[in-house]
Formats: C-alpha cells, structure tokens, sequence
C-alpha cells in the first residue's frame, strides 16, 4: 500500500510539471458520525449484535448448567447415562459454535446485514463527495481517515464540510 501511495505520488509530482493539479481531502469517519442514516444503520445492527448475544449467553449458560451437573454427577451414572451426557454436551458445544459462525463469522450473517445495510450510506456519501469534486474542479480526493498518511494538508483543501452540507440539503 506505501509502495503504491509513493507510486502515486512520484506520478502526481511528474504530472504537476506539465499541468497544476488539484487535490483535496475529506474525513469520511467526520462525515459518517454525522450522517442520520450511518448512526441508523450502526443502532441497527449494534441491536442485532446485542440479541444474537444474548442468545449466545443463554447456550453458554445452558452448556454450563449441564456440565456442572454431569461433573457432580458422573460418578454414580450409569455407562450408559454418562456417555449420552457426554454426546449431549459436545452437540451444545457444537450448536455454540456453529451458532457464532452463522452470525459473527467471516461470512456470517453480521458482516451480510453490515454490508446491506451501510452499502446505500456509502453509495450516498461517495456519490456527494463526487459532485463536490467536480463542483470544485479537483483532480484528486484522498480520504484523510484511511490507510494513507498525510504528514501535512491545508486546511483549504478538506472538503469535508462542503460534502456535510450537501448531505443536509438533501435531507
């Protein structure tokens, strides 16, 4: 990724040789935690997270339950009892965890809602950032809060504020 940014950044300089570009910035995590929709879409799923959980509390708890009692009483179980105890224990333990990979896991069932749900917000914002872009004959829109490191930026070049006001006139 540096190499890239220096990559980007030589071409940016040898360009500018020939012709002024023009360069401006914006503070996407600024806009979103202003944004209605994103602190929407984040209550959302931050309620979703919360349910699923609970619900992975209660298994816990459950499995808990069970395997305290199967500990105090195992030694006067019979074969038979202790080993479907054991099976019992080991298909909870595995709906625990099939459960948090349904949900929480890499492709589970959080990263889907997140991904359907902040998707249009940041169609919405890139879309703005686009049209105060041409609006203000930039070449380039770097985003501040990002992977790349700006050791220094003008203030004159952020364009973050007229991006916000753009967003609450189309409110």
């Amino acid at each position: 990724m540096k190499k890239l940014l220096f990559i980007l950044l030589i071409t940016i300089a040898a360009l500018s040789v020939n012709a002024q570009l023009k360069i401006g910035y914006v503070d996407s995590n600024t806009i979103l935690s202003k944004l209605p929709d994103a602190a929407d879409a984040q209550a959302r799923l931050d309620a979703l997270i919360a349910e699923w959980q609970e619900e992975l509390r209660k298994m816990d708890n459950e499995w808990k339950t069970k395997y305290d009692d199967y500990e105090k009483r195992k030694l006067i179980m019979s074969d038979q009892k202790r080993s479907e105890t054991e099976k019992e224990l080991i298909a909870l333990e595995n709906k625990i965890s099939t459960f948090r990979q349904q949900k929480f896991g890499p492709t589970g069932e959080l990263f889907k809602k997140q991904t359907e749900l902040m998707e249009p917000v940041q169609n919405k914002v890139f879309n703005i950032i686009q049209e105060v872009a041409e609006e203000r004959d930039l070449d380039f829109v770097f985003d501040k809060s990002g992977d790349i490191i700006f050791l220094y930026t003008r203030p004159e070049h952020d364009i973050t504020p007229f991006v916000l006001e753009k967003l609450e006139i189309e409110k």
